[in-house]
């Protein structure tokens, strides 16, 4: 298949362009490389795609794409273009509505036009907010507690509503893995024990996470790609999780073990943006072969082998 991925070097974007391509796709993608966080991660893994995988990232912005170019021969959309990161959407909220929503709905016009009858997209966990645990995607989303959130929720309604054949909801929990967001925990958790510096802890370190590793990701987003060509007009949200609640302070302990240095802890009120616990139902994704099969211990050791050798440290 001839798969066009938006948000390609993104984490989540980079480890799926690898492994789409060692199964024989043909992968093309696009990203803004917008200074949120730092460039250079993502200069870098658009180079090791172009490199060491012959997959080029295109430099261009979603809502100011030539999709009748970008879109020619292609097969299938993966949709992961997103400012990402609740906390932060509180401050920027325009920011979340201009990519996210704006950005969207070019991009489902595009393939509108281009006649592109299959499209998985990226949303998030942060929609079920305020949902009796374990999170399932047959319960009625309420009202998410932060601007990222309801984002994510439009581009549900917006893809359901949309006039294209297929269309495949991602519902992610706490992606984490190498070459992963530096505002995400585990990265900047990792990068202040090493340095010294105290860790903020929210809610004063009482909060859960279904916390899932990048590989089994890519292996739900693979298995939902391949369910999406074979229907005919079904719209689908899924939930990729570990299925699994982790303690906050046990994902610090294992962060310590792995560095064999103590965090140093800043007690923290909650976050408006947070909530207190995440836990994903897989059963729906499991129907389509769906495996979670990387433990916290393993997952986080893997990050840090990552980070120690990327940062040469």
């Amino acid at each position: 298949m001839n798969i066009f991925i938006t948000g390609m070097a993104g984490m989540i974007g980079f480890h799926t362009a690898k492994h789409l391509t060692a199964l024989g796709h043909t992968v093309t993608g696009v990203d803004n490389f917008n200074d949120y966080y730092e460039v250079s991660l993502k200069r870098e893994r658009a180079r090791i795609l172009q490199d060491e995988h012959g997959v080029a990232v295109t430099e261009a912005d979603i809502i100011t794409l030539d999709y009748d170019s970008a879109l020619s021969g292609v097969d299938v959309i993966l949709h992961l273009s997103a400012y990402a990161n609740p906390r932060h959407s509180l401050e920027y909220p325009q920011l979340y509505i201009d990519n996210n929503i704006t950005g969207t709905q070019r991009l489902i016009e595009g393939a509108e036009r281009m006649g592109i009858h299959n499209v998985v997209y990226a949303s998030s966990s942060c929609v079920m907010h305020g949902q009796e645990l374990p999170w399932k995607e047959s319960d009625n989303p309420g009202h998410q507690n932060n601007p990222y959130g309801w984002t994510k929720r439009s581009n549900e309604c917006q893809f359901i509503y949309s006039k294209i054949k297929n269309t495949m909801g991602l519902r992610f929990f706490t992606v984490y893995g190498p070459y992963g967001r530096p505002d995400m925990a585990l990265f900047n958790f990792t990068k202040n024990i090493l340095n010294n510096e105290p860790i903020d802890l929210f809610n004063y370190g009482d909060m859960k996470r279904d916390f899932t590793f990048v590989d089994d990701i890519v292996q739900g987003i693979t298995l939902v790609i391949d369910n999406c060509v074979k229907q005919d007009h079904v719209h689908e949200i899924y939930n990729i999780g570990y299925g699994q609640q982790v303690n906050l302070m046990d994902f610090v302990s294992e962060i310590e073990r792995c560095l064999e240095r103590k965090a140093v802890t800043n007690l923290l009120p909650k976050h408006p943006a947070d909530v207190p616990a995440t836990w994903a139902d897989t059963t729906k994704i499991q129907g389509l072969g769906y495996r979670a099969t990387t433990s916290i211990t393993d997952g986080v050791s893997k990050f840090i082998d990552w980070y120690r050798s990327y940062y040469r440290i």
